[in-house]
């Protein structure tokens, strides 16, 4: 009798686990994750463009001109990449 009682605990106790754990997995990124992935998404175009602008003005020796466009499209960059994020996420 006593055997039986315990294993029917155990197995609504292992189902309620398995529930509380399928409901984990649906949004398993945190929010510092999501935060961190945006924030490097910005920082690494503004610094692909710059880079990409000092490299070519030291090709055509037009300093500091294609530094400060290159500089202007990776902000832009960045923020269509954080913005194309967030509606992603929301989705």
């Amino acid at each position: 009798m006593q055997h039986e009682q315990f294993k029917t605990r155990l197995k609504i106790a292992k189902e309620k686990v398995r529930v509380k754990n399928s409901k984990k997995k649906v949004n398993p990124k945190s929010n510092l994750g999501i935060a961190f992935k945006m924030s490097t998404e910005l920082v690494s175009a503004v610094a692909v463009g710059t880079i990409i602008g000092f490299i070519l003005d030291n090709w055509f020796g037009t300093k500091p001109w294609l530094i400060l466009i290159f500089f202007f499209v990776g902000v832009v960059a960045g923020i269509m990449n954080v913005v194309r994020s967030a509606k992603k996420m929301q989705k």
